[in-house]
């Protein structure tokens, strides 16, 4: 049975591009950049050559670029530098929205015990923040507004430029969490109005454990790791140069085929929710046309997201569900919650997140898998049952 990979969002396989730009440093060119001798310094050539390539990709400059462990650290960084360098001039206000990833709420929760306060900004129906109600939310005291550029889940893109241009106007440092987007669409950093902006290597077919914070000028960064004077004293560590030089190939050739993939994936991505949509109590959740290439995401009522999931891959499909299980109970997602999908139908959702290595095959086959593995868990759905009539469910 062939195996089916629609799990993109999650992580992607490593081009061959980055495979191959990843080997000579392990073992040939595998000096510390901090060190003085010839053999480091030829490492930290490489690096800062990276560096300037990376930036090139994003549209920053070189010194803007720091190298991170991935997206969760790049994220952490940004918001505890905005905050802290914020309560520095009394402003200890922060603003995002209600369906970012947990490694920004989780960081917000944490400022919120510090004494912050934290608006979180609805992204109604469709799955998008309201420039509007970012406007009204800004205050005097407002530090940050972090908002991401796509979602991780239903692939909706936010209105960034012009949240920034907002953000900009009213002199609020704005981040953006895009490590859903880099390599996906079209991310220039001046054009998007932004001053910080998250990047991870393996949502574009890049390295494991590696990532970029963009850091514009003039902003100071405070350290979560201390120690040696490496990224310009800002984040200590030898740094990673197998996967930093990974990261730079894939991102570069991510970029080079961009509009190639998208229009490729998009076709792919179309197929399967025309193949889908007629499933009775269906639903694909976010807005059909502002979202990323490759995302979607759906809601099947009478059934649950893990049983569905389950059975795909029995079927040699890898996708993934919208809900976890944690402790033995099942919570659905926080996403699909915040976009006023209600708990017994988001408890049924399935999200499969394409790549340009996904083929027209393969979505025939994950269309066809689906309708039957649908009808198979309401088949033996006591709660099916009950929706057919008409009754409440709890």
């Amino acid at each position: 049975m062939k195996t089916v990979y629609v799990d993109n969002a999650a992580t992607t396989r490593l081009s061959d591009a980055a495979m191959k730009a990843t080997m000579p440093f392990m073992q040939d060119i595998y000096g510390n950049p901090s060190s003085l001798h010839h053999i480091g310094q030829e490492a930290k050539e490489y690096l800062e050559d990276a560096r300037e390539r990376v930036a090139k990709c994003l549209g920053a400059l070189p010194s803007e670029i720091y190298f991170t462990s991935g997206g969760s650290e790049a994220d952490n960084q940004a918001i505890l530098t905005a905050a802290y360098n914020g309560e520095k001039k009394g402003k200890k206000h922060i603003i995002s929205s209600k369906f970012e990833h947990h490694a920004v709420l989780h960081t917000l929760e944490k400022l919120k015990r510090e004494g912050f306060e934290i608006t979180l900004l609805d992204v109604y129906s469709e799955g998008i923040v309201s420039a509007e109600d970012l406007k009204n939310a800004i205050r005097e005291d407002t530090a940050l507004v972090t908002i991401m550029t796509a979602n991780n889940e239903v692939g909706t893109l936010q209105p960034i430029k012009e949240l920034g241009e907002i953000c900009k106007e009213k002199g609020v440092i704005f981040h953006t969490d895009a490590v859903q987007a880099v390599g996906h669409i079209r991310v220039d950093v001046k054009d998007m109005n932004v001053d910080m902006l998250s990047v991870s290597a393996h949502k574009f077919h890049g390295p494991k454990g590696i990532g970029v914070l963009y850091c514009r000028k003039g902003i100071i960064l405070q350290n979560l790791i201390n120690g040696g004077a490496q990224e310009r004293n800002k984040r200590a560590g030898t740094e990673n140069l197998p996967a930093i030089m990974g990261m730079a190939a894939a991102m570069e050739e991510a970029n080079a085929k961009l509009d190639e993939n998208a229009k490729y994936i998009s076709a792919l991505r179309d197929k399967l929710i025309e193949g889908v949509k007629d499933i009775e109590r269906s639903r694909i959740n976010g807005d059909l046309e502002k979202r990323l290439p490759g995302t979607v995401n759906m809601c099947f009522e009478g059934i649950e997201g893990e049983s569905l999931l389950l059975l795909l891959d029995q079927a040699g499909i890898c996708a993934s569900s919208g809900s976890a299980c944690t402790s033995g109970s099942l919570d659905p997602s926080h996403v699909l919650l915040s976009m006023g999908i209600p708990v017994e139908v988001a408890h049924g959702s399935l999200r499969i997140s394409l790549s340009e290595y996904n083929t027209e095959e393969e979505i025939n086959h994950i269309i066809e898998t689906i309708h039957k593995v649908v009808v198979y868990l309401r088949s033996i759905s006591p709660v099916w049952e009950k929706i057919l009539k008409g009754e409440v469910i709890e």
